[in-house]
């Protein structure tokens, strides 16, 4: 693609035509929008806009789209794939000023949202009335509603309750000739057409820029029992997850931390209630959740069972709410310790759960051959596994080109495993040279055609999510 660098007279033409938007210039804040949480990528656009109405962004769109500017739509910034980032320049649209709740509906459990709402404010807001949002990313007390629906994020709740997919209705959409469509229905059922909706989810803002969202909501469970699981081996810790769902059992919750991830978090946050003992090599953090209670204490001592039959031993209840905050902060708050700690790549391994044992141990055997060693924690109940590469001694060279081959025999031990690359962080910019692992030359070429049938001149968040042809 050939796209126009913005000049002076452009933006001139630009600001006449949305004169109620905010167009930001300077040097520090274009480098402030140039990056987000991924890696240390910095890819700082020529101009950011921040606009707050439909029929702006309409405008916006279709100018840029007749000038052929790039336009990379932008959220809260906590991306972890550079999906976000104005690789090629041009405008990037701040969704900052789509930050309204419109409507929570009681009477069908429903919620009409902008896409600047975080999530957290969202979840807490349904929370008061009695009802439930529950996809919860690491980041959810910052991480905007509308970066959740571009990469379809996850969380911990996923395992018992989806995905943010499982949870949308409908969208509003700006398309790339500035056309506005709703996508779908405010129905629980609809088998009309093509599902637009579900295709907008997790297309990383390359084909329409949503500017608002129905969702589907839940009554709120009235009951939460929290239970941390030390296991002497971690590989006996991700064994002992399929044995729990085998036993008739589903958490709300369940995470694995080996113990560099939890060393790591404690440094990070130091009055975490975690007694980290010598020979503790992983945790299991599981959550039940429900209206009966004497189900659930049911459930704790039917899961306290399966996981001492893999070695688990001297399991902590979080008895309060208190205790409960404090072991999910020290659960979400494990990407920015190991951060905080060494430079760092984030891999976004998934694999059927019953896999994770064999995911776990090859990526430490890739580690051993490639120098590298690795901190790995993530959702093991849906099989995801963050694992956080480290840089360490490894050399520059080392670690900017040959890093390369172990993360595609990572990659390739996910799919030989029936997994994938990328289970919530997306794809973005830092994932697209791996999609030859995760599919079929025939099916890239009919994403690109997707892609394409939208986008013509390919204006909406360019050099993202396909690897280059040739």
């Amino acid at each position: 693609m050939s796209f126009t660098s913005l000049s002076v007279q452009l933006v001139e033409e630009l600001k006449e035509k949305l004169p109620n938007c905010r167009f930001l210039e300077r040097s520090e804040d274009l480098l402030a929008y140039g990056h987000d949480e991924t890696e240390d990528l910095v890819f700082p656009p020529e101009l950011v806009v921040v606009c707050s109405s439909v029929p702006e962004i309409s405008t916006l769109v279709r100018w840029c789209n007749e000038h052929r500017i790039p336009l990379t739509v932008r959220g809260a910034g906590t991306g972890l794939s550079g999906a976000a980032l104005a690789v090629e320049g041009g405008i990037c649209l701040s969704m900052e000023g789509f930050d309204q709740i419109l409507s929570i509906d009681e009477a069908n459990l429903q919620a009409t949202v902008e896409p600047g709402v975080i999530n957290q404010v969202f979840h807490d807001a349904c929370k008061e009335k009695g009802l439930f949002y529950p996809p919860d990313p690491s980041s959810w007390g910052s991480s905007f509603i509308g970066g959740n629906l571009a990469l379809n994020a996850g969380g911990p709740k996923a395992v018992k309750y989806g995905v943010t997919n499982a949870y949308v209705l409908n969208l509003e959409v700006v398309l790339p000739d500035g056309s506005v469509i709703w996508t779908g229905a405010n129905t629980l059922k609809n088998s009309t057409g093509y599902n637009l909706t579900q295709l907008m989810v997790g297309s990383e803002g390359t084909l329409g820029i949503i500017t608002k969202a129905v969702f589907r909501l839940l009554p709120y469970p009235k009951h939460k029992m929290l239970m941390l699981a030390p296991f002497s081996s971690a590989e006996s810790a991700c064994a002992s997850v399929s044995a729990i769902f085998r036993a008739g059992l589903t958490p709300s919750g369940l995470e694995f931390m080996e113990r560099d991830a939890i060393e790591y978090t404690l440094k990070f946050v130091p009055d975490a209630p975690v007694p980290l003992e010598e020979g503790v090599e992983a945790h299991l953090l599981i959550e039940v959740d429900g209206n009966d209670q004497t189900q659930l204490f049911a459930d704790c001592e039917a899961i306290q069972q399966v996981v001492e039959s893999f070695g688990a031993h001297d399991l902590l209840f979080a008895d309060s709410v208190k205790d409960q905050e404090a072991l999910w902060l020290l659960r979400r708050r494990v990407g920015e310790a190991v951060k905080a700690h060494s430079v760092y790549k984030e891999e976004d391994t998934v694999v059927p759960r019953a896999q994770l044992p064999d995911l776990l141990r090859g990526v430490k055997e890739i580690g051993r051959r490639y120098g590298f060693r690795s901190v790995c924690y993530g959702h093991a109940g849906d099989g995801n596994l963050h694992v956080n590469i480290l840089k360490g001694e490894l050399s520059e060279e080392a670690w900017k080109e040959g890093l390369n081959q172990g993360i595609r025999e990572l990659f390739r031990l996910c799919t030989k495993l029936g997994g994938t690359i990328s289970g919530e962080h997306g794809i973005g910019w830092v994932q697209k040279d791996f999609m030859d692992i995760a599919f079929r030359p025939e099916a890239l070429d009919l994403q690109r055609a997707i892609k394409s049938t939208f986008d013509p001149n390919g204006i909406l968040n360019p050099g993202k999510m396909f690897p280059s042809k040739g």
